[in-house]
């Protein structure tokens, strides 16, 4: 008998048994090795991600010139799966690429509907006659444009209320019964007793919310132009604001549960001086993107926590689809509840995949799941375009679904067999994890046609107080950010109708002082103030 090619018989019991113990002693180290391995390439994927995300493009978009032509025609992905599976591509999933025409080099037109004052430049009148004695004749003219600017301008409106009084009246018996003295009654405004006019708080409030200009340089700017406006002014007048438009911000709040889809994110943000919390703790900026498809509210709501009760309670008295990136709390919070449908996120799959495949450019599988996922955004958008013209949502959602499926079935078999082989730990088996995590409500964006693959326009809209959240850094209190919040809700919801938010501001704070019944209110919601 022979063991590990060496003799046994007749081998004494303490040597076997010794090669026995080395034998078991080679097989966990081979264990050991392998986990390490594992655990070293899972630290340098986060080196490397680390890296790419401080210092690589944020695009996401792969720089290896020899992957690109995997992602430009839907036959790649045919025929990296059929040439794996049967050998050979079907010509039925083989499509043609859209063309592309460059924008011809040059300066743009300036607006023609900006004001123009007129320059001419003519010759000197002595030049006009040529040297045979004959007068000159205009051939015609050569014209060129500049843009001129003029720095902010600022004006006091002085208003006078003339005072009357009968002479007659004063000091008798009859004064007290008929007022001698009579004036026009204050015009209503959005902030009695104060300087503040429709003008002036729609420009500080685009300033911060929309240009991310936090108050204290406001403040500075103001002080440039002669205008002493302190920025405790301006936070007092935008609470002020806030608790007069109440009335509407109740039926934006009533419009944005009404629609047939509701997309929610959330984010952080630094309250300082809220009770019972540190100032270092990390409060939440929850935003809800919904409505009739013709009237989209941009709803912001700040609490304190991520919590999945914030989400269970805004979303009481909501019946329809909900969209969200896979933050396990929006799951709890609809938990049972039958008139909600989940749907995930495929934006967020494809950024997994999209990670793996940066740090790890010779990952072939990263790559062909972005490809999956890449071919079902072009029949997306593809499809989309004929619903533009055809505006027909039934052949859309049916056309959608033929397409679409196959390329969800190749997918899902293809992330079924790499799960068993890409660790969950790695970048590679976390996408493929998540991606079969989020399989069903990831393709429940097939049932409606106010769907999309992704949760990219609530993200988008969330996008602003991120970017406003890098200047002013915090809130100073609860109030504020509450009222913040009211503001943001206005200035993305006007964007999000076409409108300009500085125009909308303005117009809304010219009428909000004379609104007292609910239609009045009605009135002045973006999509009816400019035809009320």
């Amino acid at each position: 008998m022979q063991y590990c090619g060496m003799q046994v018989e007749g081998m004494p019991a303490t040597v076997i048994n010794y090669i026995n113990e080395l034998k078991c002693s080679y097989e966990q180290k081979i264990k050991e090795l392998i986990v390490y391995q594992h655990k070293y390439l899972e630290i340098k994927e986060r080196y490397d991600l680390l890296l790419w995300k401080r210092f690589g493009r944020s695009a996401e978009q792969l720089v290896d010139e020899s992957q690109q032509l995997l992602f430009n025609e839907k036959a790649e992905i045919t025929e990296t799966v059929e040439t794996r599976e049967n050998g050979n591509p079907t010509n039925e999933e083989l499509s043609e690429v859209k063309s592309y025409t460059r924008k011809k080099p040059g300066r743009k037109a300036l607006d023609p509907n900006l004001p123009r004052n007129e320059t001419v430049i003519d010759i000197p009148e002595s030049e006009k006659t040529c040297a045979c004695g004959a007068k000159l004749s205009r051939i015609g003219e050569e014209t060129s444009e500049k843009l001129h600017i003029i720095p902010q301008q600022i004006y006091v409106e002085k208003i006078v209320r003339p005072k009357y009084a009968c002479p007659c009246c004063e000091g008798t018996e009859t004064e007290d019964i008929c007022p001698t003295v009579r004036i026009a009654p204050v015009p209503p405004v959005m902030i009695p007793k104060s300087i503040t006019s429709p003008g002036l708080l729609s420009t500080i409030f685009t300033q911060k919310f929309e240009m991310h200009l936090p108050y204290y340089r406001q403040e500075k700017q103001f002080k440039m132009i002669g205008a002493e406006i302190s920025r405790q002014d301006m936070s007092n007048w935008q609470q002020k604001v806030y608790e007069k438009l109440e009335p509407l911000f109740k039926l934006l709040l009533e419009t944005v549960k009404s629609g047939p889809v509701m997309q929610m994110d959330e984010t952080t943000v630094q309250v300082i001086c809220e009770e019972d919390r540190k100032d270092t703790q990390k409060s939440y900026m929850w935003l809800a993107r919904g409505g009739p498809p013709d009237k989209k509210v941009i709803w912001y709501e700040y609490h304190p926590t991520r919590a999945a009760y914030n989400a269970k309670k805004f979303l009481e008295g909501y019946s329809g689809f909900l969209q969200t990136d896979g933050y396990k709390g929006y799951d709890t919070a609809i938990e049972g509840n039958s008139d909600i449908i989940h749907v995930g996120c495929f934006a967020h799959a494809r950024r997994k995949f999209f990670e793996a495949a940066k740090v790890n450019e010779n990952s072939i599988s990263a790559n062909e799941g972005i490809k999956y996922i890449r071919l079902l955004y072009e029949i997306e958008n593809k499809l989309r375009d004929y619903l533009e013209k055809s505006n027909d949502m039934e052949k859309f959602l049916v056309d959608r679904k033929v397409q679409a499926k196959p390329v969800l079935d190749k997918f899902k078999a293809w992330l079924d067999k790499r799960a068993s082989d890409a660790p969950p730990s790695i970048l590679l088996g976390s996408a493929i994890n998540y991606s079969l995590a989020q399989w069903n409500k990831m393709i429940a964006y097939l049932e409606s046609p106010y769907l999309t693959p992704d949760n990219n326009a609530c993200e988008n809209a969330i996008r602003p107080f991120v970017l406003g959240r890098k200047n002013w850094l915090f809130c100073q209190s609860v109030g504020g950010v509450e009222s913040s919040c009211g503001i943001y809700t206005l200035i993305e919801t006007a964007k999000q109708n076409g409108l300009v938010p500085f125009k909308y501001l303005m117009t809304l704070f010219e009428k909000a002082p004379l609104a007292v019944s609910k239609e009045d209110w009605e009135k002045l919601l973006p999509w009816n103030i400019f035809t009320a």
